[in-house]
């Protein structure tokens, strides 16, 4: 028999323990709720106990248990049916081949029992990468605890989740990038530094229109849009501005 915390249905906050046999895990029970369960997996005794603990005072509507490792739970002596499976993998790295290989087996192993990723980074490419094996949602500590009972939830009912955050990070940091690959950016369109940076080598419009596959008379309607907005009156101002303005903008464009 192996100790087990257990809710009082007559008091939801007050916990007893009680003996019930469950395998080498622990049985976190609250009376009078359908006979399923949550299986969480994690290798650090304290954190998976108290997340358990935590889940079921939560009310989040299943039982919860937790085991020390994917081969504990294999060998689990519980009758009740599990509705999803939690795998706490901490600190350590989806895209490392050991923990993906181990999450892309208990995928396999749980078809069609969805498996939660719970992870200490909110990485997006870790994210991405637990997706890509299988997991139906990516739960990073960071967030809040009522935001993990409603993406837990959410896969119950057959989503799947991702943190907001991270991709939201993900996406300004791909717009960094974009502003620091076209500096002129916030001046000019895409086609008009196009036509800047052959004006900066001093090419003829001829020049432009053919390596732009241009028409000659829209290089100059670009050309003069352009000295409009930099109040230039001819193409020597054109340039000497550009220079003043982005001193250390490179030279982009197609080479002659």
């Amino acid at each position: 028999m192996v100790p087990t915390i257990q809710l009082d249905s007559k008091s939801p906050g007050a916990l007893e323990f009680v003996s019930r046999k469950a395998g080498n895990g622990i049985h976190l029970h609250r009376h009078g709720l359908t006979e399923s369960c949550l299986a969480l997996l994690d290798e650090r005794v304290l954190d998976r106990q108290c997340l358990a603990q935590c889940l079921t005072a939560y009310g989040i509507g299943k039982e919860i248990l937790s085991f020390g490792s994917i081969e504990e739970w294999r060998h689990q002596e519980n009758a009740l049916s599990i509705s999803a499976i939690l795998l706490n993998v901490g600190s350590r790295k989806v895209t490392d081949a050991r923990t993906g290989s181990e999450i892309a087996d208990l995928v396999n192993e749980a078809h069609p029992v969805p498996v939660v990723i719970l992870a200490d980074t909110d990485d997006l490419e870790q994210i991405l990468k637990a997706l890509n094996y299988g997991a139906k949602a990516y739960i990073p500590s960071s967030i809040r605890f009522e935001i993990c009972v409603e993406a837990v939830n959410l896969v119950l009912a057959g989503g799947t989740f991702v943190p907001a955050s991270s991709v939201l990070a993900q996406h300004k940091a791909i717009d960094t990038t974009v502003d620091m690959a076209r500096p002129m950016a916030s001046v000019f369109t895409e086609r008009q530094e196009e036509v800047v940076q052959a004006l900066r080598r001093g090419k003829a419009n001829k020049i432009i229109a053919h390596e732009l596959n241009l028409r000659e008379s829209t290089v100059k309607v670009h050309i003069r849009n352009i000295m409009k907005k930099l109040k230039a009156t001819n193409r020597t101002e054109v340039v000497y501005k550009l220079n003043e303005m982005f001193p250390g903008a490179h030279l982009l464009g197609r080479s002659s």
